[in-house]
């Protein structure tokens, strides 16, 4: 399993890169089709009860999981830019802490059949960012992805 590099470039970001052994098409698939992020975003195997993705710029997302003991974690934002199949930024907020709205900007880049993903959160505040540190699901749901990746290229 490939590591997550995480660096905190200034008070307000939080950046992540991760290499995963798949063609960027196919991971920009995982990353922004609703069939794959049911199957990759929730870190700890959480029910996703809602998955909505509108694709295109302007267009919104809205991630609904249920946890075992019935909470419900909410996501949403909405697509600022979109260049398949290496780019995405969207605003990204988890209804359950409110301070933690941010900007998300995911970049792919393939070399040798293997693609690199950074990935950066930039908030409005550094209580934010503080807060979002203190949460390994991010972590949890790209090791989600990895081994999503691999059953899809096994199939």
């Amino acid at each position: 399993m490939t590591a997550n590099a995480i660096e905190f470039p200034s008070d307000l970001e939080i950046l992540m890169t991760r290499e995963f052994e798949a063609p960027i098409e196919l991971v920009f698939d995982v990353f922004t089709k609703e069939e794959h992020v049911r199957n990759t975003f929730p870190p700890f195997g959480e029910e996703m009860a809602v998955c909505d993705i509108d694709l295109r710029v302007g267009g919104e997302y809205h991630y609904v999981m249920v946890t075992d003991d019935g909470r419900e974690m909410s996501f949403r934002g909405t697509f600022l830019e979109i260049e398949p199949p290496t780019r995405i930024v969207q605003t990204w907020l988890f209804e359950g802490w409110p301070d933690a709205e941010a900007v998300e900007t995911v970049d792919f880049h393939e070399t040798d059949g293997a693609t690199r993903m950074t990935w950066k959160l930039a908030f409005r505040d550094q209580a934010g960012r503080d807060h979002m540190t203190q949460y390994d699901g991010i972590e949890a749901s790209w090791d989600n992805v990895e081994a999503y990746l691999r059953t899809l290229r096994a199939a």
